[in-house]
């Protein structure tokens, strides 16, 4: 195991510098974002979903990048709206009549866009899902899954928006 991680370390090191983040396809020339409060469209959803979703873009980008967030007009933008939260059942018990597993699934619409560059601009969904057992409510598997599939969807937006995944 030892070796493995020596191995590893040597690797990595040796190929220069390497960015688990991906490979930042912005000019040079954006120094700043802007992240518009994330908005509530679906009819139901985790009470404090819109506002974690907008902080965990913002501390994801302060820390993974070297642009500046201004409140609005950043040479990068984004905002978006919580188009979906719902809930489907996706395995049958054994009796066949309910679901075995239920499945939380949250849909992010997002318009990005870059004033260096419009070619980068787009308007597009992001879901997300995690599974959980019938026997556990919603409002109980919530605060578990809520904050996973929002680190997700912003993993996903920021593979999209910068990194060029």
């Amino acid at each position: 195991m030892r070796s493995l991680s020596v191995l590893l370390s040597f690797l990595l090191t040796s190929c220069g510098v390497y960015s688990f983040t991906g490979r930042s396809t912005l000019s040079s020339d954006v120094k700043t974002f802007s992240i518009q409060n994330i908005t509530m469209s679906a009819p139901s959803g985790y009470a404090t979903l819109s506002q974690d979703l907008t902080e965990k873009l913002k501390e994801y980008y302060q820390r993974n990048t070297k642009l500046k967030q201004v409140a609005q007009g950043g040479d990068i933008q984004i905002e978006g709206s919580v188009v979906d939260y719902r809930t489907d059942g996706v395995a049958s018990s054994a009796s066949g009549d309910k679901a075995a597993m239920n499945r939380l699934t949250i849909v992010v619409e997002v318009v990005f866009s870059n004033k260096y560059n419009e070619a980068d601009n787009f308007e597009k969904d992001f879901s997300f899902y995690m599974d959980y057992p019938q026997n556990q409510t919603l409002t109980e598997a919530e605060p578990t899954l809520v904050p996973k599939i929002l680190d997700q969807l912003v993993l996903n937006i920021f593979g999209d928006t910068v990194a060029k995944w």
